[in-house]
């Protein structure tokens, strides 16, 4: 159809475009049309070519891509420097981090070890630093103590039982649970990144991960009290394990080991003033102070020469042996019991890492493929297991050290595990006299980055009430159900923040932008006008099972239509029109008959005297009322009673496609409950006082030639632009809105389907011999134009320009 319209001082000279049409012109095939056979799909996905099999091996092992390319001139002396920048961080964060995952702290180095260097042949990211991190340290350590507490490792003296721990044996135990989850997380992420669900991390939402990171700090702070004031509180697990914690170690307090406490201290205020000194220092130094080394090389010669342990009874770190362990297969049978765990730390330890790995590549210009990292992040977990690491991911402050040094590749990396090898193999033994207290402060120190977050609050506060809320649930979730139910109670909460977003979505009339084809929200955009007849409405998000029932109690609203209650007014009227038609053909009939009686008496006159019948005399007097039989007068009255009550009965022709309105405005359907409850036949309308409300309200309406009903409204929009998907709920929702709206003869339309909508309304049976494909428009401007034209106008009132109050701009 081809359409001439004018908006204001633009004219539009061009074809309308419904879907049937669009696929004429673009000639675009059915999807079923092109499709090969699933044999020969399925072949050639399974052939292999080389330039396939190429680009199969490139991607699965991303450093065959880049180390060939690598220059040494270029990224050589950066990548050394900082990568033994970040290897000096690795020795005391490893150290500390095994405390709190409650393993030796030999093992906190092998992690930082073994993972790095799986992640230099897999990773895309160039600039994290895969090892150990606060946040998974804690997970892992919830689980080893829950599984291992030191209840299980009494030493046994015939009958008695004293309340000596067998630590070794406590330790080798806690050793195979945390290898056995971190294999096990491993293997989830692993698998998830071969069937290309590395978008699962995005569920993890920014507001989430630091509300979870900033609740697990706290968890840390409390796992290292015991430390820090050389107390033994009693070993809690499972929800409110935190706040069982707290007390305990608060009402020990009384019994604090002064000297364990002032070493803690001495550490927390040397480690707080150097880094605040480092911080100053930063712009002038090309690399930052290893402050955490220094403290605990400090630590180390001060207790070795003093004799901490010995003398003042301060709990050091003990024996660390030398050497590489050789790897052991993790024991399966611990699965079952950890495998809730494993999963939530493949998921927090993913988000934290693709998070910051694609934080980087923007910043430094080039890509992170989000199923390779999940790929390499779970292959340095399951590989790093057998050789007893625990979980690891990406570091924010070692990778903000490996970025700021210079760092320029996966290199760097490799660089950082050196350092780490020789320390493992020469250097450990050097570290056994070191007091645990100063770990402990080491990580309250770098806790500190951490319990900022909380300043979250006020910046959601102002940006988002939802976001807000997703922070706090996670925040105190996480505080008392522990790390593994606070992070499935958090995703659930985030989950039903989005499904109440698409439950609650903006419903909007759209009109007409003066001299554009643009249409906008008329609430908003007050310069706006409506089409005349048309009502545009759309809907902020996709239409699902759970708004569509929304959906339509929306679209009634914003077009002033209910449905139900007009069917109701439409077909009480038409059994009216139905009894006039009967009783004027009854009239007719009976007049008729008397016209043939008269003829008859006449004839009779005339042929003879005339002779009384007492049976004809009887029916001549019968009641009216009893047979059906009114008076012309009587029947006057009742017409003109009926049409000072609702309806006016129009007494010339009319045009079918002539739109009356009496009173303007849409009826008030809110006033008309009453009529949905009287039944059809019901004759006491006219006398109660509730039909002189229903006579006001409905007196809006006017009756059309035909008997067919008028609004101000002929057709409605919709506009499914926002729609990326719809369900067959949707599909029957359009399919009874199409279908109610044409009782009331009022033309469905839809509007900027995407084609994958148009596929699912193709699958749903959405089309048919009433609903066909004409129903659909490529744009709303091309369904306005359809509309106008079909029912007989030709352009849309000029409007001039006028300035936007929404934005202040000219449109």
């Amino acid at each position: 159809m081809d359409s001439t319209c004018r908006f204001g001082k633009y004219r539009v000279e061009r074809e309308v475009l419904d879907e049937q049409r669009l696929e004429e012109v673009t000639q675009r095939k059915a999807h079923s049309d092109n499709q090969s056979p699933l044999t020969e799909r399925l072949k050639d996905s399974l052939r292999c070519t080389v330039p396939r099999l190429k680009h199969r091996v490139m991607s699965s092992l991303p450093v065959l891509y880049w180390l060939p390319k690598y220059s040494v001139w270029d990224y050589g002396m950066p990548d050394l420097i900082s990568g033994i920048s970040v290897g000096i961080m690795h020795l005391p964060q490893g150290l500390a981090y095994a405390m709190l995952a409650s393993v030796p702290p030999v093992f906190g180095l092998y992690s930082s070890l073994y993972p790095a260097l799986i992640y230099f042949f897999f990773g895309t990211s160039r600039h994290i630093s895969i090892g150990t991190f606060t946040v998974l340290s804690i997970m892992v350590g919830s689980v080893t103590e829950r599984l291992a507490p030191d209840m299980d490792f009494l030493i046994k003296n015939g009958t008695n039982v004293t309340a000596e721990v067998n630590i070794t044996a406590r330790d080798s135990y806690r050793v195979q649970v945390a290898v056995a989850t971190t294999v096990l997380g491993g293997l989830i992420q692993v698998a998830l990144g071969l069937v290309k669900f590395g978008f699962v991390g995005t569920y993890l939402s920014e507001p989430l991960v630091r509300a979870y990171t900033t609740a697990a700090s706290a968890h840390a702070v409390v796992a290292q009290l015991k430390y820090i004031f050389g107390v033994s509180p009693t070993r809690f697990s499972g929800p409110f394990s935190m706040v069982y914690t707290l007390k305990d170690v608060c009402s020990l307090l009384p019994h604090t080991h002064l000297p364990t406490l002032v070493v803690s201290a001495v550490s927390m205020v040397f480690l707080i003033a150097a880094k605040e000194l480092n911080s100053f220092l930063s712009p002038k130094l090309p690399v930052p102070i290893p402050v955490e080394l220094i403290t605990i090389v400090a630590g180390t010669l001060i207790s070795a020469y003093t004799h901490l342990n010995s003398n003042y009874t301060i709990s050091v770190v003990g024996e660390i042996p030398s050497g590489l362990s050789a790897p052991s297969v993790p024991d399966a049978s611990l699965f079952g019991e950890v495998i809730g765990d494993a999963f939530a730390l493949a998921m927090v330890g993913y988000a934290i890492s693709i998070s910051l790995g694609k934080t980087f590549a923007l910043k430094h210009g080039y890509k992170v493929d989000s199923n390779q990292e999940l790929v390499a992040l779970g292959l340095s977990n399951a590989v790093g297991g057998f050789f007893q690491c625990f979980s690891v991911c990406s570091s924010m402050s070692r990778s903000l050290i490996q970025e700021t040094t210079g760092g320029k590749t996966q290199m760097a990396g490799v660089a950082s595990s050196l350092i780490v090898l020789v320390t493992i193999l020469k250097l450990g033994p050097l570290f056994q006299e070191l007091p645990k207290a100063v770990l402990a402060a080491i990580v309250f120190v770098n806790l500190k980055g951490m319990f900022k977050q909380h300043s979250d609050i006020v910046t959601l506060w102002k940006r988002s009430k939802i976001d807000l809320m997703v922070w706090l649930v996670t925040w105190v979730s996480t505080l008392l159900l522990n790390l593994d139910l606070g992070l499935a109670a958090s995703i659930l909460f985030a989950l039903l923040t989005v499904i109440f977003r698409t439950q609650m979505p903006t419903y909007s009339v759209l009109g007409n932008v003066p001299g554009t084809e643009l249409y906008v929200d008329i609430e908003t955009h007050t310069e706006v006008r409506e089409v005349p007849g048309v009502t545009i409405f759309r809907s902020s998000s996709t239409v699902y099972f759970a708004n569509a029932d929304l959906y339509l109690e929306a679209l009634k609203e914003k077009s002033g239509l209910d449905i139900s209650k007009m069917i109701i007014y439409k077909k009480r009227q038409e059994a009216k029109q139905r009894r006039r038609e009967r009783r004027a053909e009854r009239r007719a009939k009976r007049q008729a008959k008397k016209e043939r009686r008269a003829e008859q008496r006449a004839a009779k006159h005339l042929s003879g005297p005339p002779v009384f019948s007492v049976e004809e005399e009887a029916n001549s007097w019968r009641n009216p009322f009893v047979d059906g039989d009114v008076t012309d007068r009587e029947q006057q009255d009742c017409d003109e009673r009926e049409n000072g009550t609702v309806f006016v009965i129009p007494t010339t022709p009319r045009t079918p496609d002539r739109w009356e309105y009496l009173k303007g405005g849409a009826p008030d359907c809110t006033s008309l409950g009453s009529i949905s409850e009287l039944q059809e036949g019901d004759s006491t309308t006219l006398g109660s006082s509730s039909d002189d409300t229903l006579s006001r309200d409905l007196e809006r309406i006017s009756l059309g030639s035909l008997g067919k009903w008028s609004w101000d409204i002929h057709s409605i929009i919709i506009d499914l632009s926002t729609a990326n998907f719809i369900d067959t709920v949707a599909i029957k929702t359009f399919k009874n809105i199409i279908h109610d709206f044409s009782e009331i003869d009022v033309d469905i339309y839809i509007a900027g389907c995407q084609a994958p909508v148009v596929k699912q309304l193709e699958l749903g049976d959405f089309f048919s011999e009433t609903i066909t494909k004409r129903s659909l428009f490529a744009s709303v401007h091309d369904a306005v134009l359809y509309c106008l034209n079909h029912r007989g106008a030709t352009s849309i009132p000029r409007y001039e320009p006028s300035v936007d109050t929404y934005n202040g701009t000219k449109l």
